[in-house]
């Protein structure tokens, strides 16, 4: 089919002719009226194009309400945050706009000529900002004491220094002499080289047991928590010597709800905790529904601020009619905004089919537990994910 335009005394017509050499019929449309039908195309195309636009809004729309009590605290509480891949462009953009946003101080560690040529090459403005280089750093040899000193014998100095030379190493010593307040790190490191550094120097915090994670869902103005959905493989009872159980594994999850609980008020979620598993109030025997009904008791017992009910089946935690049926008098059954799932597996699997099917931005995993904000970053993160996770892990250690 082609366009063509025939003219005929005083007036002209759009011709559309078939490409069929021997065809001679064309559909003949007068210049009015095609005026008035492109016309009304281009309004149909105005009105569609901001409601298209409303409804197919990347997730990302929604972080800045989030984010903006973070900011506001950040700017009361100054803080100084590593980024360990100070050469990777997804920093560099995010630290740039965090230097000219001002209200956290990055520092980047590599080589410095190194880091500059990629900032350079990315051109993001980094002038004015911190760079570290653990090969060139002046006072090494007062934190390789200070590592050795904290391994109790564990690494030699020989050893120590060598282990510093490492981004990962050397920003998280300095967090814990505290020349830094918090580390974002990850960008091109595994989850292991992240947090191995954090439990051998930072180590957890005073009365917490194990270090864990939260996912932090958005959806419109829905904010859920779920926890723990990378760092805890499973639960298990912790013995000493002689068998005794020292940790159980009920006191374990029963850490992980309180912990996710304080991480969702940091969002603006007042948590309502569910223990999750496939057994709601009794409904069923076996080790894992034991497990979540006797964590639940724990945070009931010794955090009795704490909404907290279980264990529960996720459609009795989040639809008011099944939860008050099912769990009947329970002030979460129904209403829950925070999930503590039994094991790795279904934490990581609820997460990701509420990211995937349910349309909910997952922002974490956010590390729960330490003594310093330390914080891991997906291989495949986005700058706009640094930036994002750099607020949140700045924000963290502040009370």
């Amino acid at each position: 089919m082609h366009l063509g335009w025939l003219k005929t005394g005083n007036s002209a017509a759009l011709v559309f002719l078939p490409a069929c050499a021997g065809c001679r019929a064309g559909l003949r449309i007068p210049m009015k009226k095609f005026l008035t039908l492109l016309l009304a195309l281009l309004m149909v195309l105005c009105l569609s194009i901001p409601a298209w636009a409303e409804e197919n809004a990347p997730a990302e729309s929604a972080v800045p309400a989030m984010i903006n009590p973070l900011i506001e605290l950040l700017k009361a509480n100054p803080r100084r945050l590593i980024f360990t891949e100070g050469t990777d462009a997804r920093i560099l953009e995010a630290a740039a706009r965090l230097k000219q946003d001002g209200f956290l101080t990055p520092v980047l560690i590599g080589n410095a000529d190194e880091v500059r040529a990629a900032a350079a090459k990315g051109g993001f403005d980094i002038e004015g900002l911190e760079i570290l280089d653990p090969a060139a750093y002046p006072d090494m040899d007062r934190l390789v004491d200070d590592f050795v000193a904290l391994r109790k014998g564990k690494a030699t100095a020989e050893e120590a220094r060598k282990m510093l030379l490492s981004p990962n190493y050397f920003g998280t010593m300095l967090v814990k002499e505290g020349l830094a307040d918090a580390l974002l790190g990850g960008a091109t490191y595994s989850t292991a080289d992240t947090v191995r550094p954090a439990l051998q120097l930072i180590k957890t915090r005073e009365g917490a047991n194990l270090v864990s994670s939260c996912m932090i869902l958005l959806r419109g103005d829905e904010k859920l928590a779920m926890g723990d959905c990378a760092i805890n493989v499973s639960y298990e009872d912790k013995l000493d010597d002689q068998g005794n159980v020292v940790l159980s594994a009920a006191q374990q999850v029963a850490e992980v709800a309180v912990e996710t609980a304080r991480t969702a008020r940091l969002f603006g979620i007042d948590p309502k905790i569910a223990m999750l598993s496939f057994s709601t109030n009794g409904s069923a025997k076996g080790a894992g529904p034991e497990m979540m009904r006797a964590a639940a008791a724990i945070v009931k017992e010794t955090h009795p601020e704490l909404a907290c009910d279980g264990e529960m089946q996720f459609d009795a935690a989040v639809v008011p009619e099944v939860g008050q049926l099912k769990f009947p008098g329970s002030t979460v059954a129904g209403y829950a905004n925070t999930f503590i799932f039994p094991e790795i597996q279904s934490g990581n699997i609820g997460y990701k089919i509420a990211q995937r099917l349910g349309g909910f931005m997952a922002i974490g995993p956010i590390l729960q537990g330490l003594n310093a904000p330390i914080n891991d970053l997906s291989r495949g993160c986005t700058a706009e994910e640094v930036y994002l996770m750099s607020i949140i892990t700045a924000a963290q250690g502040i009370e």
